[in-house]
C-alpha cells in the first residue's frame, strides 16, 4: 500500500477538485443563479446535459441534467426547465431549517482525512479554547490538542463557501449555546 507521500498527486488533486466543484463554491464572491429569459443566457448541449451560461459576469454556469429528451427541446424549453428548477430549489430552501450537528461531549471533534492529507471537523460545531503558547502566540485547543492559528485556519477550509458564527463564552460554558441578545452600537 502506498503512503500518502507516494500517492499520485494528480489523483489527489483530481479528488480535491471534484469535491470543490461539486460541493463548494470556489469563489465566495460569485453571484447566485436567478430565473432568466432566453436573451439573458446562452444555451448549449453536451450529451444529456444543457449548459446554461449567464451573459452577466460573475454567475456560475449551470450544467442541467435532462436526459435523451434534450434533443427534442428548444432553447426556450430548456430555459423554462432551468427556471422551474431554481424556483423548486427556492421553495425547498424556504421550508428547510438548517440544523448544525455536534458530536457528543467526550467524542473526538476532528479526524485525519487521508485522501486530502489534512485534519477535518467531524461535525458542524467545534468546541475550542483560545490559549497562548510559550512564545505568546495564539493556539486553539480542540480535543486536548493545541493547534497553531495557521493550522486551525487550514482545518476550517473544509467549510469553504459556508458562513461562520463565532460565539465567545467562558471556558466552563464552551459546551453550551449562550443566550444571544442583539444590542445597538
Amino acid at each position: 500500500m502506498k503512503s500518502l507521500g507516494e500517492a499520485s498527486l494528480p489523483a489527489l488533486r483530481q479528488l480535491i477538485g471534484w469535491f470543490r466543484d461539486h460541493f463548494l463554491s470556489s469563489n465566495i464572491d460569485h453571484k447566485v443563479c436567478y430565473t432568466v429569459s432566453l436573451d439573458e443566457v446562452t444555451v448549449s448541449r453536451s450529451d444529456n446535459y444543457a449548459r446554461i451560461e449567464y451573459k452577466e459576469e460573475g454567475i456560475s454556469t449551470t450544467h442541467l441534467p435532462i436526459g435523451p429528451e434534450i434533443d427534442q427541446m428548444s432553447d426556450a424549453e430548456i430555459v423554462k426547465l432551468h427556471n422551474e428548477c431554481l424556483r423548486n430549489q427556492g421553495k425547498r430552501a424556504a421550508n428547510h431549517k438548517y440544523i448544525a450537528f455536534e458530536v457528543p461531549l467526550g467524542s473526538e471533534q476532528i479526524e485525519y482525512f487521508v485522501p486530502c492529507d489534512q485534519w477535518v471537523p467531524r461535525s458542524d460545531v467545534l468546541r475550542c479554547l483560545l490559549q497562548s503558547d510559550e512564545r505568546g502566540r495564539l493556539v486553539i485547543k480542540i480535543d486536548n490538542q493545541k493547534w497553531p492559528a495557521k493550522q486551525f485556519v487550514q482545518l476550517l477550509t473544509t467549510f469553504e463557501g459556508w458562513g461562520m458564527r463565532i460565539e465567545f463564552v467562558p471556558t466552563e460554558e464552551v459546551h453550551r449555546r449562550p443566550v444571544v441578545k442583539v444590542r445597538g452600537s
